[in-house]
């Protein structure tokens, strides 16, 4: 399902992961806010997903709710990362998954989505780990991120069927603030 194949994740790559992962966690709020910088660089539309950025003129190293949402998804995701050799990405992000997945479902996340999140990984950790920076380095996070993002995916895939199939969506909308693609808003059944 999502889990990362041996092959695609070695043990090199567990390796690198976690001992990169051992150094940024040092400054987890700061390299935390530079991710979130990175994806606002890479798409300023992503600031609508987030109503303590979208009309806020405080610094992102100042915005409280920014620094404390930030330092939870980057926690999040290389704790995360650091199991994937051990546990696969459906342990690895545990009985969070489904949570998180309704998450970014009602907020109308979409894949596309993901690969702006990984590409501000990446930058991030190239900027902030200078010295070890390296094909394989990259390589490994890549490959990392995306069994954590497939494996949330797949669960965001399945509410949304699981919503349409049983009468639980309320509206497909197009969402122009954000991507323009179609977006799938679930909300419970109305019962009589």
């Amino acid at each position: 399902m999502a889990e990362v194949p041996s092959s695609v994740f070695s043990k090199d790559s567990e390796i690198l992961v976690k001992q990169s992962w051992e150094l940024l966690k040092k400054d987890t709020t700061t390299n935390a806010v530079i991710f979130f910088t990175n994806i606002f660089e890479i798409a300023p539309a992503a600031k609508d997903f987030f109503p303590f950025v979208k009309n806020s003129t405080v610094p992102y190293e100042q915005n409280a709710k920014l620094k404390q949402h930030a330092t939870l998804v980057f926690k999040m995701t290389g704790d995360a990362a650091v199991q994937l050799g051990e546990k696969g990405a459906l342990e690895a992000l545990g009985p969070g998954l489904k949570k998180l997945a309704t998450k970014h479902v009602t907020a109308g996340v979409v894949d596309a989505h993901f690969e702006v999140v990984k590409a501000a990984l990446l930058k991030t950790i190239k900027e902030r780990l200078p010295e070890l920076w390296s094909t394989e380095l990259n390589q490994a996070w890549a490959d990392a991120y995306d069994a954590l993002a497939g494996a949330i995916k797949i669960e965001m895939h399945t509410q949304i069927l699981k919503a349409e199939t049983t009468g639980e969506v309320e509206t497909l909308i197009t969402n122009p603030e954000t991507t323009g693609e179609v977006e799938t808003l679930i909300t419970k059944p109305e019962t009589a």
